[in-house]
């Protein structure tokens, strides 16, 4: 994915459409307290300097072709309308690798989290208070008095486990519409997720049928990361997804975004068109490749734009 084009059409979309900063989200243990506090901030003017940070962290085409599948912990603030109008300009192929260059990251720091969980309910207490935490986080208990047993541990296990990374990246690509949708715009909604709070942002042609529901806004792209893998691993909706992970997982076989995409006919009310949909954007993007992907123990960049 690296290519070489005009820097006056990279400053413009990238420099000028992309409002990158720092991010709030910090995760709890120890070793990666270190690397996300205190972030270095790169600043970004040109295609030249995107290239050269990938470049440093050995994030390039060059690296890939020879295996090399480390991701360095980037992280950007959100896009505005700029990016929109602006990515009309850009070729197909280098909208792509901006989008999935940055939003990678992402989806491998929402794992990470989801391990650190994973292994407090693995092995905590069933009375220790941390465990009851992530219970509710994930529907298992509905309430702070409520007790675990080990029946509850182990159907908590089969919810607070990662995704697959190439099925993230092409579900935020199709439903941001490659981070052009207003939803993305306005409020850090990549996955199109629903909120009938009424803080959420109001569709335009909302159905009356569904009731008042609007679109979850987040504070940052990586909150919205977090946000959809919950909503995977919790939601009712999405048992299909967790069984099929669940069976792969017993029989030691890979999880990987082209399988599990074949249980979400209900992310959306196209169904199995959707499916098809994830499934050939997956494949000609050679997204799968994304999953053999792990973090650098590089400190946290922001990058920023500033002249």
């Amino acid at each position: 994915m690296k290519i070489h084009f005009s820097a006056r059409t990279i400053a413009f979309a990238l420099t000028s459409c992309l409002f990158i900063g720092a991010c709030s989200d910090v995760l709890n243990s120890s070793k990666s307290e270190q690397l996300m506090t205190n972030p270095t901030e790169v600043n970004i003017t040109s295609i030249d300097d995107l290239n050269a940070l990938f470049d440093k962290y050995q994030y390039n085409d060059a690296s890939w072709d020879k295996g090399n599948r480390e991701v360095p912990r980037i992280t950007f603030a959100g896009v505005d309308e700029r990016w929109a109008e602006g990515s009309k300009s850009l070729p197909v192929e280098i909208k792509k690798m901006i989008f999935f260059r940055l939003m990678t990251p992402l989806a491998l720091v929402s794992n990470e989290n989801i391990l650190r969980e994973r292994e407090i309910v693995k092995n905590s207490p069933l009375d220790a208070e941390k465990l009851k935490k992530i219970a509710l986080k994930y529907d298992i208990l509905e309430n702070k008095t409520g007790n675990l047993d080990e029946s509850m541990r182990t159907a908590l296990l089969d919810r607070v486990d990662i995704l697959p990374p190439s099925l993230a990246l092409a579900q935020a690509a199709e439903e941001s519409g490659w981070a052009t949708s207003r939803f993305a715009q306005e409020g850090n909604a990549f996955f199109g997720q629903w909120d009938f709070s009424g803080n959420g942002m109001k569709p335009l042609n909302q159905r009356e049928e569904l009731g008042d529901y609007r679109v979850a806004r987040f504070d940052s792209p990586l909150a919205s990361v977090e946000a959809y893998m919950l909503n995977i691993n919790s939601n009712s909706s999405y048992l299909k997804l967790r069984v099929l992970r669940s069976k792969l997982r017993a029989k030691d076989k890979a999880v990987t975004g082209i399988k599990l995409a074949g249980t979400l006919d209900n992310y959306s009310e196209r169904g199995q068109d959707y499916i098809d949909g994830l499934r050939a954007m997956i494949r000609y993007n050679k997204l799968e490749q994304m999953d053999q992907a792990y973090l650098s123990d590089n400190k946290l960049i922001h990058l920023t734009t500033e002249k």
